[in-house]
């Protein structure tokens, strides 16, 4: 089959970040998104973002348009929220987010009302009936499809350091799980969902998604829920190995490190270079230690099995590409990196407050919702708390 890949200016970049709906005063997940969507419908028809629904009621998503910098695509994001506040404050409903929630239950939400989610509900069941995590998705503009999977497989070696920058779902239906993330060792349960696979080139993806469609596997390319996928609609590159971030600026660092690697590798690939890979069960292993470990995983960097703590390895990479982050203007939020790796990830503060109110899980909740508003910080929350 042929499976056309879409026009985009190269390393453009669009975010997607999916939140929580909270009842502010006890926390638990408040399912008003169809309400909040019906009221932002009409007055948003125009904007530059986007204000959608997902799998539970829980939830809404926002995407901003296409950014030729992070900059441009943070205010989209930045002015998606202040748009939703006006709707959800009157309700007294807030916003936070995290690749989960501390102490909710699956039983206790709602399923959107499309046909989509209902079908892969009734074919997952369990699993999917689970899926009660929250991640962010950036788009990177990718202008020759021949790039796309030299890209993405060199990509999959940073995979664990994007995931434990991200890491932020210590938690899960009330109690502490001893990873970082969570989020991510469950959503790899979904038939389609988990690691790429190493395809050499877009012939081969072709030929994977033809035999996908032609065994009932999935319909189309959207169905692909890898951890890093091509976007054939978008002409992009999409990495979705990130838990939800907590912050507009750590979500701002993280996307500009994708950004500047996707346009490192391009570079790489124009000097004629072969791209760095490594075998497909060091990726594996490296998803399983970042999970299990966040931001203090030792992570295997080559072919050769050389190890480094995940910290070492991005602060290198980050000194190799840092001309890069200047020429894309994203060199402000590539520096929120050094923040993220100095102050600790979401799941650290998460455990952190946890640890402080002695195991109170809503207290954990009421941070999020605090760091999200860009309130207190860590050590204000922590003294409120008479530690």
């Amino acid at each position: 089959m042929t499976v056309p890949f879409a026009t985009s200016a190269r390393s453009s970049v669009g975010l997607e970040w999916e939140l929580m709906l909270a009842d502010g005063e006890t926390g638990d997940l408040a399912p008003r998104a169809p309400e909040v969507l019906a009221v932002l419908e009409e007055q948003t028809a125009l904007e530059r973002y986007t204000v959608t629904g997902e799998l539970l009621t829980n939830t809404v998503e926002v995407t901003s348009g296409i950014g030729g910098t992070i900059a441009a695509a943070v205010d989209d994001i930045a002015d998606a929220i202040a748009a939703i506040r006006t709707v959800t404050n009157p309700m007294q409903v807030e916003l936070l987010c995290a690749g989960s929630h501390p102490f909710a239950q699956w039983y206790d939400q709602q399923v959107t009302d499309k046909t989509r989610y209902h079908k892969l509900i009734e074919r997952t069941q369990w699993w999917g009936r689970n899926m009660m995590i929250w991640g962010i998705h950036v788009h990177v503009g990718v202008e020759d499809v021949n790039k796309v999977f030299p890209i993405i497989n060199a990509l999959a070696v940073y995979l664990p350091h994007l995931q434990a920058l991200s890491a932020s779902s210590p938690f899960w239906a009330g109690e502490r799980t001893g990873y970082a993330s969570n989020r991510s060792l469950v959503f790899q349960q979904l038939p389609t969902a988990g690691l790429p696979w190493p395809l050499q080139n877009w012939s081969e993806f072709e030929g994977y998604l033809g035999d996908m469609e032609r065994t009932g596997v999935m319909a189309d390319a959207s169905e692909v829920r890898w951890d890093i996928r091509p976007a054939p609609r978008w002409g992009t590159i999409e990495v979705r190995a990130c838990d939800g971030m907590s912050t507009l600026p750590e979500l701002a660092a993280v996307a500009s490190l994708v950004q500047v690697l996707v346009e490192y590798f391009s570079r790489q690939l124009d000097e004629g270079r072969e791209l760095p890979t490594i075998q497909p069960w060091f990726v594996r292993e490296n998803k399983w230690r970042a999970a299990r470990y966040g931001l203090d995983a030792r992570v295997i960097v080559d072919s050769a099995g050389t190890q480094m703590p995940v910290r070492d390895h991005l602060r290198e990479t980050m000194a190799r590409v840092s001309d890069i982050a200047g020429d894309l203007h994203c060199a402000r939020e590539f520096a929120g990196l050094e923040t993220i790796m100095t102050q600790g990830a979401s799941y650290a503060r998460q455990t952190m407050v946890a640890d402080a109110a002695d195991g109170d899980l809503r207290e954990v909740v009421h941070h999020l919702i605090r760091e999200f508003r860009a309130g207190p910080t860590l050590r204000e929350h922590l003294a409120a708390l008479g530690h």
